[in-house]
């Protein structure tokens, strides 16, 4: 399976990307309009963060998700029963965020959510009338005053040699919201399932921005656009020893958001967090 990635200042970049995502999940972009400068800030200085005993203070709350979730409480993909070796934190607005970074993770919160408002009218614009016509509102209508969009600050512990067999960085698994938008992080490792059932590298170099199929679109889209599933290898050698950054945004709709006769968003999320034993 082949990701080409798309210029975003292309003249054909809508009609690139919407088709990309339709044939594969995932949406490559270069040249977009992200500042690598402040993605780079951000990287640095949350590093910092979780290496800090300060981050114990942000545990996160289990009626809100916001705060810090340490790699005892991180998520267990859909379908397996060992925790993904990693740690976040999950950064909303209206959320509690730590002293001990600078406004640069809300700053590009900010920008992100703009750009993916964007990407979703590409998207909107380019779905087939008879697809389109299943959608409750226009797709960027969807995410329009929600609170549920959701920055996720990852960090990726090197790998000591003890961990749990089987246990990997990210296993397999599909996002839940409607498009996840993700500058490349500080190491590669990301891979998605083609068609065929074999795994293959997304590309990642530095400055590029991956975008992907979450359920919520699938659903809306009754399957035209397809939440593929991925993952995050371990990595080996001299990479095991180093930790990786990532900086995922999650376009989440208004929880009273149509999506199929089955589903609001608010549904959606509280029987796919409930299948993540994120709530008890």
């Amino acid at each position: 399976m082949l990701i080409t990635p798309v210029d975003f200042t292309s003249p054909t970049a809508a009609k690139d990307f919407a088709e990309s995502l339709h044939n594969t999940g995932f949406g490559v972009l270069t040249n977009h309009p992200l500042s690598q400068d402040l993605l780079n800030a951000i990287y640095a200085e949350w590093y910092g963060f979780f290496q800090s005993d300060a981050k114990q203070q942000y545990a996160y709350d289990p009626q809100k998700y916001d705060g810090y979730f340490s790699p005892t409480v991180s998520e267990t993909a859909k379908g397996f029963t060992k925790r993904d070796l990693k740690e976040f934190y999950h950064v909303y607005p209206w959320g509690r965020y730590p002293a001990e970074v600078s406004d640069n993770a809300s700053n590009y919160y900010k920008q992100a959510s703009d750009l993916a408002a964007t990407l979703l009218s590409w998207v909107e614009q380019y779905t087939p009338e008879d697809v389109r016509a299943k959608y409750s509102m226009p797709l960027p209508k969807m995410i329009e005053g929600s609170e549920q969009t959701l920055l996720r600050v990852l960090h990726y512990p090197p790998l000591r040699g003890d961990e749990e067999p089987g246990a990997v960085r990210a296993a397999a698994h599909g996002d839940i919201n409607l498009l996840t938008i993700l500058p490349a992080a500080t190491a590669a490792g990301l891979q998605v399932v083609g068609k065929d059932g074999e795994w293959y590298d997304v590309p990642c170099d530095f400055g590029m921005l991956i975008v992907n199929i979450g359920d919520m679109l699938q659903e809306a889209s009754a399957g035209y656009y397809p939440s593929t599933v991925h993952r995050v290898l371990n990595p080996t050698g001299e990479e095991a020893k180093k930790s990786r950054v990532s900086l995922p945004l999650f376009l989440h709709p208004r929880p009273d958001v149509v999506l199929s006769e089955r589903h609001t968003a608010g549904s959606y999320l509280t029987e796919r967090l409930n299948e993540l034993h994120s709530k008890k």
